[in-house]
């Protein structure tokens, strides 16, 4: 869910700066007369920020009811504000978050409901200004948390809001490497309990959703560089859509037995244009052998269902690259025909991204090629990623969690817009990698000004001529908009494929290794 706010901007709250805040807060603190407690209990501190930020610090006042939404992700709050709506009608909120951002939307949203929401006032700069003014903390307890590498920044105050998820005690430090084994939120795990084996993290939200009882994949140590044997029962599952069963739930997925366990890496696969799930998996069968000790691969069809594509009868066929994953290929190829198969022959394709005004059907159906296969037809799709955003979440709410994202061609730039939409909003990434292959940018120019601190692997050509579809410049051009601190690039000289011998298999299974 996102904010929706018919009025003006001018509807978010009034700013109050540090010291303004302060003030407020301090005057609650001290009136203690009942005239003034009276009045206190008209005040509110509306914490909008998320649940794995506020367990470290938050602003603590006596005499002043503080509320913490307990949300997983920024576009949880809306929801929250709709359930909780009496607890701020007719009283005087004051908002905070890190840096002022979020609580502009959230303040008007607020204001937007009419009568008894006027009063919202927000701290502008948020914590970041507010501790910049308030060195020693102030009324602000604990650690600020930070979306870079440091994770948390402390003020002159040593008070531990925090717990440790496991034994309870005092403990405020963060590790990336310690997420909830379902929704890969952040929880505070202390060093004791980081070096127990076999602990799997359950954070409070999911412990409140009951899924703490449900077994997870798991795989022994000394498997991860294992000889690659077949084995039929790799857990590789196609999903239709969010709703279809195909996908198996955590708890019938099999588990090994071992005195250390780790598990397996779950990895979100999105096809590439006119692509569906089921030749996806196909074509990364390979790949999937080779990896099979390490990952378990999930694929998706994307939201945007294609017509079919055939040409008229032509006496010189027109060439067509024979890369196995050429997205438009696969129909061009049996194209020479002067009617179309029937329907019930064909599979599905389905986009990520779709060009403007497409006539993208709601069911499958034949269309006739204006023109001969465009290798840089994909300049153009620039449109459906809202619905394709949205899918993608659903998805991961049904399916999830997951610890990474492979993408592939127009996958890749899906993958990327996803990741940047996330760090944009604020919130901690649904992936803790991104795989690109073969990929390009689809971010626009104003939003790539932020680089995208999520690891990520790039996997593209060289150069050579070998692929036809995207050439090398694109992908480079997609590894720009990565922290180049977090990123891999591997070129190699094959063509618009995943390559699976080595050295490239050898260094994607490194850079897998840091995330088992």
């Amino acid at each position: 869910m996102r904010f929706h706010v018919s009025q003006h901007s001018s509807c978010k709250g009034t700013h109050l700066s540090a010291m303004e805040f302060h003030s407020v807060l301090h005057d609650a603190r001290n009136n203690m007369d009942s005239h003034s407690s009276v009045q206190q209990k008209q005040l509110v501190l509306l914490d909008a920020r998320n649940m794995y930020e506020t367990r470290i610090g938050k602003f603590q006042t006596p005499n002043v009811e503080t509320l913490d939404p307990e949300t997983r992700q920024y576009s949880d709050l809306p929801a929250w504000i709709d359930d909780n709506s009496e607890q701020l009608r007719g009283k005087h909120v004051l908002m905070y978050c890190t840096g002022g951002i979020r609580c502009e939307m959230a303040s008007a949203y607020i204001r937007s409901k009419g009568v008894g929401f006027e009063n919202v006032f927000q701290l502008f700069g948020g914590i970041q200004r507010y501790l910049e003014q308030f060195p020693d903390g102030g009324f602000f307890k604990g650690k600020k948390f930070v979306f870079d590498h440091r994770i948390s920044v402390g003020s002159q105050d040593v008070d531990i809001v925090g717990n440790c998820l496991i034994c309870r005690s005092s403990f405020d430090d963060y590790s990336s490497r310690c997420r909830c084994s379902y929704c890969r939120m952040l929880v505070l795990v202390c060093y004791n309990c980081q070096g127990k084996a076999g602990v799997v993290y359950v954070c409070e939200l999911c412990q409140k959703q009951g899924k703490g009882d449900k077994p997870l994949l798991l795989i022994q140590d000394n498997q991860i560089n294992a000889d690659f044997l077949p084995d039929s029962s790799e857990a590789i599952e196609i999903a239709k859509g969010p709703f279809s069963g195909h996908i198996k739930p955590l708890s019938e997925l099999s588990v090994r037995d071992g005195n250390n366990h780790r598990r397996k890496l779950r990895i979100l696969c999105l096809h590439g244009f006119r692509q569906n799930a089921s030749n996806f998996k196909g074509r990364t069968s390979s790949l999937a052998k080779k990896l099979k000790n390490m990952v378990e691969f999930v694929f998706v069809d994307a939201p945007h269902e294609l017509p079919f594509i055939y040409q008229e009868h032509s006496h010189q066929p027109p060439h067509v690259s024979m890369d196995w994953a050429s997205e438009e290929a696969t129909n061009l190829a049996h194209s020479f025909k002067e009617s179309p198969p029937p329907l019930k022959d064909c599979k599905k394709r389905f986009a990520w991204l779709i060009a403007p005004k497409s006539d993208c059907l709601e069911e499958g159906g034949w269309k006739i090629a204006d023109v001969p296969f465009d290798p840089l037809q994909y300049q153009q799709q620039t449109d459906g990623f809202e619905k394709s955003y949205s899918y993608l979440k659903t998805v991961i709410s049904q399916m999830g969690p997951f610890d990474g994202i492979l993408g592939f061609s127009q996958g890749a730039a899906m993958a990327a817009l996803f990741c940047e939409q996330q760090q944009r909003c604020g919130g901690v990434l649904d992936f803790r990698f991104a795989i690109l292959c073969s990929g390009f940018s689809a971010v626009s120019g104003e939003c790539s000004r932020k680089l995208i601190k999520c690891p990520s692997l790039h996997c593209f050509g060289n150069g050579q001529g070998h692929d036809r579809q995207i050439a090398c410049e694109a992908s480079r051009k997609l590894v720009d908009l990565f922290d180049k601190d977090c990123s891999v690039v591997i070129e190699h000289d094959m063509g618009h494929i995943i390559p699976t011998r080595s050295p490239y298999i050898d260094q994607m299974k490194e850079f897998l290794m840091r995330f088992l």
